[in-house]
């Protein structure tokens, strides 16, 4: 793998996950593809992270950014994707994995065919924090079914998928919305796509959100801002009243024990009331 010239950024922010950053960076390391840069940001660890880092960096040249505040994920992505001299950006979680070595060579190769597409995604695999699987899933394939839905749920997982540089800029970058905001502003930008394949492994959290999320914002909070964004985007996506509905249902739900089995099937429910 080298770093010259790269194409590709791969931003980790991370915070205290020494056991586990170790498997997402050699997930990025093991692509097929050549052209990336890694980018991690440390918001402020105070475990063996950087050791973890420091370790990897001895065979491939990783940036590494440390900042104090570990309450400021927005700004750390952000930060991040300022000094990133690729073309294409993704983000990968601490705690997450990409499970295909081809992830990127695929969905660099799809931009490159389709200049009208502002970024590309796929399916994740869910797991809970012992390592059992919850779901997996694919999401809606095409522009158009992803459009549909995307006021209701986010539509594209945030760590699976691959954007242009260029469209994260004219965007404004990362907000409150984090990566769901982000997306609403880019598809006015140009065309989504889902790729029918299974790129990361992603483990959930008691809480429902994740980890970046609970540090930063209650579950109140956290509704007040998707509210927020349905309503700056009602008249860009269609389904308004059916995503304020979805919010209020997946609010509730998020106080549900994370192994209890109910909740595994509500899971399932939620996505098909979605799709109506």
């Amino acid at each position: 793998m080298t770093n010259n010239n790269p194409v590709v950024s791969v931003i980790i922010t991370t915070y205290n996950r020494e056991k586990s950053l170790g498997r997402a960076i050699k997930s990025v390391l093991k692509q097929s593809y050549c052209n990336i840069e890694l980018i991690v940001i440390d918001n402020g660890s105070t475990d063996g992270t950087r050791a973890v880092i420091q370790s990897y960096a001895n065979s491939f040249k990783i940036k590494y950014i440390y900042q104090r505040d570990q309450n400021r994920y927005i700004y750390a992505l952000n930060e991040g994707i300022n000094n990133a001299e690729g073309k294409y950006i993704a983000v990968l979680d601490d705690d997450d994995f990409w499970c295909d070595e081809d992830k990127t060579k695929k969905q660099v190769s799809f931009l490159e065919k389709n200049t009208d597409y502002v970024l590309v995604g796929g399916g994740l695999i869910g797991i809970d924090q012992g390592g059992e699987e919850i779901a997996r899933y694919l999401l809606p394939e095409k522009d158009a079914d992803i459009k549909k839905t995307i006021l209701i749920s986010n539509t594209l997982a945030h760590t699976t998928v691959l954007y242009r540089k260029d469209a994260w800029e004219k965007a404004g970058g990362y907000d409150e919305g984090v990566d769901w905001g982000l997306w609403l502003r880019m598809g006015k930008e140009g065309k989504f796509y889902n790729m029918q394949e299974f790129f990361i492994v992603y483990t959930g959290h008691a809480r429902g959100n994740p980890g970046y999320l609970e540090k930063k914002y209650t579950r109140w909070e956290w509704l007040k801002i998707n509210i927020g964004l349905k309503k700056k985007h009602k008249s860009d996506y269609p389904g308004y009243r059916r995503a304020l509905l979805f919010c209020w249902i997946r609010y509730f739900y998020s106080f549900l024990p994370f192994r209890l089995p109910l909740k595994r099937e509500l899971w399932s429910l939620l996505f098909k009331i979605r799709k109506l």
